[in-house]
C-alpha cells in the first residue's frame, strides 16, 4: 500500500488494486508475499470519508467488505508464506489485514486496534478470524472497549514473531523474508495449510491430512535433503522444487 498521506485507507480500489497484486504474486509462483506500506502508518482501515459520500453507505460497505474479505482469503490460502511490516497503526480493517499474514514483524511504536464501535460500525475485515489467535476475551475487549494493544503486547500474546526497534524494522523484515526463503518451498506450503485448516477441522481429521502432508514432504528432493543434511551434520543445499 502506498498511499501514506490517508494512513494507506482502504477504498474500493485500493481493495482492488491489493487483491490484484496478490493474486499476481500467487500465479508468478512468489514464495514469499510482503504486505508493508509507505508513510507513517501500516493502514488506519476504511476510508470513512468514502463511506459517507457513498449514494448508499450500507451497499459502499457491502462492497468493500467482500474486497477485504477476498483479500484475507487469498493471503491466508497462499502457498506463499506471507509477511507483514506494521509501523505506526494497524486500525480498523488495517489490524486483521496485517495478522493475515503468517508472519508478522512489527515496529515497536506499532499500534493495534479495531475501534468500529466506536464509529457505530461492528467488527469486519477478518477481525472475528482473530479469535482463533488471541482468544474470545481479548477480542471482546478489542470489539467492544476499543482498546489498543501494543506490538510487544501482541509478541506476548503470541500474535507477532518479531518486534523491531523503529529505525531497524526494514532490516529485521528483510532477515526474516530471507529465513523464510531459504527454507523449501513444499514444506513450507504444506505446513501453512495444515496450521491454516486444522482450526476448522476435527482433530481427526486434522491428524490424517498432517499423516498426507509430511508423507508426500518426505518423497521430495528437499525432504531427503534436509534429513541426509541433518545426519551428515552439513547445511542442507535445498532445490525449492
Amino acid at each position: 500500500m502506498t498511499d501514506g498521506d490517508r494512513g494507506n485507507s482502504i477504498d474500493g480500489q485500493v481493495a482492488a488494486d491489493l487483491f490484484a497484486a496478490v493474486r499476481r504474486a500467487n500465479a508468478d509462483g512468489a514464495r514469499v508475499i510482503v504486505l508493508s506500506a509507505t508513510g507513517r502508518f501500516f493502514c488506519v482501515g476504511g476510508d470513512l470519508a468514502a463511506f459517507a459520500g457513498a449514494p448508499s453507505m450500507p451497499d459502499f460497505i457491502d462492497d468493500l467488505a467482500d474486497g477485504l474479505h477476498r483479500i484475507v482469503s487469498e493471503l491466508q490460502r497462499s502457498p506463499a508464506v506471507v509477511v507483514s511490516v506494521v509501523q505506526g497503526a494497524a486500525a480498523g480493517a488495517g489490524f486483521p489485514l496485517a495478522a493475515a499474514a503468517d508472519v508478522i514483524v512489527a515496529a515497536e511504536s506499532a499500534k493495534f486496534s479495531l475501534g468500529y464501535t466506536r464509529v457505530g460500525l461492528s467488527i469486519d475485515g477478518g477481525s472475528s478470524l482473530l479469535v482463533h489467535s488471541l482468544g474470545q476475551h481479548t477480542m471482546l475487549r478489542l470489539a467492544l472497549l476499543n482498546d489498543t494493544l501494543t506490538a510487544a503486547e501482541l509478541r506476548d500474546a503470541g500474535l507477532i514473531a518479531r518486534v523491531a526497534p523503529d529505525d531497524q524494522l526494514a532490516t529485521v523484515a528483510q532477515q526474516v523474508v530471507d529465513t523464510l526463503a531459504a527454507l523449501p518451498a513444499q514444506a513450507q506450503a504444506t505446513a501453512k495449510r495444515l496450521v491454516r485448516d486444522t482450526a476448522d477441522l476435527a482433530p481427526e481429521r486434522a491428524l490424517r491430512n498432517e499423516t498426507l502432508g509430511i508423507r508426500a514432504n518426505a518423497g521430495t528432493a528437499d525432504g531427503r535433503e534436509g534429513v541426509t543434511s541433518f545426519l551428515e551434520k552439513r547445511s542442507p543445499r535445498f532445490t525449492h522444487r
